[in-house]
């Protein structure tokens, strides 16, 4: 199944950031849930900080259906970021972002 990679900055300050990005974490945990490949995580800058934005790297059969997954996600729907999505082609490696299947 293809991979996509959404990225997104921060249209505010991180700090008015915390009810948005929570809602976004449990947004993943149940995508995450139902089988959905999916990780989130910050951007961070070179002292190892966030630094204003994230990534998230997901599978889905199209780009169609990964735009249709990603404008339910609550950081998109909020308006509080500028985001970009694109297709991945990885060449060499796994992320290991598979959900456990039974059997």
């Amino acid at each position: 199944m293809p991979w996509y990679i959404k990225t997104e900055r921060f249209r505010a300050p991180a700090e008015t950031m915390g009810p948005h990005l929570a809602a976004h974490r449990r947004w993943v945990g149940q995508q995450q849930q139902q089988g959905q490949a999916m990780v989130s995580g910050y951007l961070v800058d070179d002292h190892g900080h966030p630094g204003g934005g994230g990534l998230l790297v997901l599978e889905a059969e199209t780009h169609d259906a990964a735009m249709a997954l990603i404008r339910q996600d609550p950081m998109i729907r909020s308006g509080c970021v500028d985001w970009q999505l694109q297709g991945w082609i990885p060449v060499v490696g796994d992320l290991g972002l598979r959900p456990a299947r039974d059997g």
